[in-house]
């Protein structure tokens, strides 16, 4: 048998990060398997779905691995709406499903309680087709269903607890549970890999698969991500794109070996790993039941350890969208006439130690490229006290007699003017920096002067002077 497993998401937002994560463990276990992986897009909540958010799932896949062309699919749900009335009709002709034309008030009015499942009330009426007459599937009264499950082992669901379930609608359209089963049956799926709130309904689906004559997949189903609170991620309260990180700084590979790490990790004390070892080493019997907290302190941490991986050419490629603007990058604050190549391949070894994300690397060589620098007003007023002035005078008269325009004699030039004054280097340093930069914080002062030159660190540190008048 070959292992055929889909990622089935709707285009109806943003790309989920724990969607991301089903679609990597489906793809190993896929690869592991010497299987198939298969994309489904559930496109059938017409007023949801737009086809950019399509092209962002597609988009979003290729960022993290799964390359298009080296999967089957995509397949569109809504092409399949004709198999999924043809499995209504059947299971109504065989007798295992039935027409109901009950409102929730009815069931409310003859159990007493908003609380009551459906009561079986049309079970035996024998009402037929028509409209506002839903389909519903008739649930077995006696036995059990049990789940096979790869990480849960053998969950157990008493049918009398089961109640008749809706399939069809009053207008005669499928609802989710059956165009799934269906369309999971149409495409030979072997393995459903899902996120675990999806298990309260996996018995309502095999009783459907069985109930058309097909063997039920394997399930697995892996537990849910959660934030800091232990709250099910949620688009309207957590930040959940996958997108917003890309667009971000967050390198795919430091994404992708995180996601791996929710619910699962590598032998060894280790969780930064090549990715051929998780994907050698990943096993779905090994994924945790407990939920998964996303701790995006925890991933940022991971981004800062790719980012100082990188050799450095491959960093200066890295951060080349946030330095020209480019796709969906915001544009960099300097014009792009003003940038100047040798001057960021000079700091790039300095940022790429000190950034977490790509994005950072914009206010960490902006005064670099500018006409003058963004003060940080704030930085400003902290820095620029009482003898502020007479030290920055006496550092340019300092500056202006260097021989040698470089760190070391940079360095040791302030260390020299702070000395005559009893200051530190540290509290001598500072309003020179906020003067060049803008910051209190940066890149090593005295590489980042030697890279800007004698007339543009001077010109910034008269022009901060004569403000302090």
């Amino acid at each position: 048998m070959t292992v055929r497993v889909r990622f089935a998401p709707s285009p109806t937002g943003m790309f989920h990060v724990g969607g991301a994560r089903s679609a990597l463990q489906n793809w190993i276990y896929a690869k592991q398997q010497g299987g198939v992986f298969v994309l489904r897009i559930e496109d059938t909540d017409a007023a949801r779905n737009k086809p950019e958010w399509t092209e962002g799932i597609l988009s979003a896949l290729d960022w993290i691995g799964i390359s298009r062309g080296s999967y089957e699919g995509p397949y569109f749900q809504s092409a399949n709406a004709g198999e999924h009335r043809a499995a209504a009709a059947r299971l109504y002709d065989s007798g295992r499903a039935y027409y109901c034309d009950c409102t929730r008030e009815d069931v409310q009015a003859r159990t007493g309680s908003q609380y009551q499942g459906y009561d079986g009330y049309h079970r035996d009426r024998g009402l037929g087709p028509g409209p506002g007459h839903a389909l519903r599937f008739r649930t077995p009264d006696e036995g059990t269903t049990v789940v096979v499950d790869l990480i849960r082992g053998e969950p157990t669901f008493e049918n009398k607890l089961i109640e008749d379930f809706v399939i069809a609608r009053g207008d005669g359209s499928p609802v989710f549970l059956l165009a799934n089963v269906v369309d999971d049956m149409t495409m030979g799926i072997t393995h459903v890999i899902r996120a675990e709130e999806h298990l309260p309904n996996t018995p309502k689906q095999q009783l459907l698969w069985e109930a058309l004559g097909v063997k039920p997949p394997i399930w697995a189903h892996v537990p849910v991500v959660v934030n800091e609170k232990r709250q099910k991620l949620s688009k309207r309260r957590d930040k959940v794109a996958l997108e917003a990180y890309r667009d971000e700084g967050y390198l795919a590979g430091a994404m992708r070996n995180y996601l791996m790490l929710l619910g699962w990790a590598p032998s060894g004390d280790r969780e930064i790993v090549p990715w051929s070892v998780i994907e050698d080493e990943f096993r779905l019997d090994e994924v945790n039941l407990s939920s998964a907290f996303f701790d995006e302190k925890k991933l940022r941490a991971f981004n800062g350890e790719y980012i100082r991986a990188l050799p450095v050419a491959e960093f200066i490629d890295a951060c080349q969208p946030w330095l020209t603007g480019t796709g969906t990058i915001a544009p960099p604050p300097w014009q792009s006439e003003e940038f100047d190549a040798d001057a960021f391949a000079a700091v790039a070894p300095l940022a790429q130690t000190r950034i977490a994300v790509l994005s950072e690397i914009v206010p960490n060589v902006d005064f670099l490229f500018l006409a003058s620098p963004l003060i940080d007003e704030a930085a400003w007023t902290k820095t620029m006290k009482d003898g502020s002035a007479e030290l920055l005078d006496d550092a340019v008269a300092a500056f202006e007699a260097l021989e040698s325009w470089d760190a070391e004699s940079l360095k040791s030039t302030l260390e020299a003017v702070g000395a005559e004054r009893g200051l530190k280097l540290g509290k001598t340093q500072a309003p020179v920096r906020v003067a060049v930069t803008g910051r209190t914080v940066g890149l090593p002062l005295f590489e980042s002067l030697e890279v800007l030159g004698r007339e543009r660190t001077l010109t910034r540190m008269r022009a901060a002077r004569l403000r302090l008048v």
